[in-house]
């Protein structure tokens, strides 16, 4: 298994590097079958007032993304509780797929997001005659994923395994993008097309 750790407003110790791995490690040990890749994000806030350490982590699992984050005011209490939700999530992840025929195509596809972050200002000369330097407008972040066609109970699935509030997939009856979200009432709604 492939891991990759970031961090942010912190500097990454070996001893820190080497007790996430082996925490990481530890909640993905009996699904060495199905993950590919960590990608581990730790940071520290900014802010004095707040005194949040954030662990999260994203998983690549056949095809899979399954994501887990947790804040708390020690950095090595964060790691502990989100291998631990890790693990929960990879077991949640497991039973589901060995209980039920999964398909195939979308089992054996590894679909790794794409990021783009080119922008038009950098096709152009930085300056040209009579004019001035000036700064880039914020470029958008496109990222690209292959959509195998699901149903919308598989959709509400990877919604659980991900932790975000909503996901967009491709439904397998009329191949449409629709989106999964959250209600704030509890229980989940679906927007899509007419």
């Amino acid at each position: 298994m492939k891991i990759l750790i970031h961090g942010k407003n912190l500097e990454l110790t070996g001893a820190l590097k080497q007790y996430t791995e082996a925490k990481i490690e530890k909640a993905t040990h009996h699904y060495k079958d199905i993950v590919k890749e960590a990608d581990i994000h730790l940071s520290i806030e900014k802010n004095p007032r707040v005194s949040f350490q954030t662990a999260e982590v994203t998983i690549f699992a056949n095809g899979t993304v399954i994501r887990a984050e947790e804040k708390t005011e020690n950095l090595y209490s964060s790691i502990d509780l989100v291998s631990n939700k890790l693990c929960r999530k990879l077991r949640k992840y497991k039973e589901r797929n060995s209980n039920s025929i999964h398909n195939s195509q979308f089992k054996n596809k590894e679909s790794y997001p794409i990021e783009d972050e080119g922008s038009s200002f950098f096709d152009k000369p930085l300056f040209e005659e009579g004019r001035e330097a000036t700064l880039p407008e914020p470029s958008i972040k496109n990222k690209y994923f292959e959509m195998t066609p699901i149903s919308s109970e598989e959709a509400r699935k990877q919604l659980d395994l991900i932790d975000h509030d909503f996901y967009v997939f491709r439904n397998n009856k009329n191949n449409e993008l629709q989106v999964i979200y959250r209600r704030n009432n509890g229980g989940y709604g679906l927007i899509q097309s007419k």
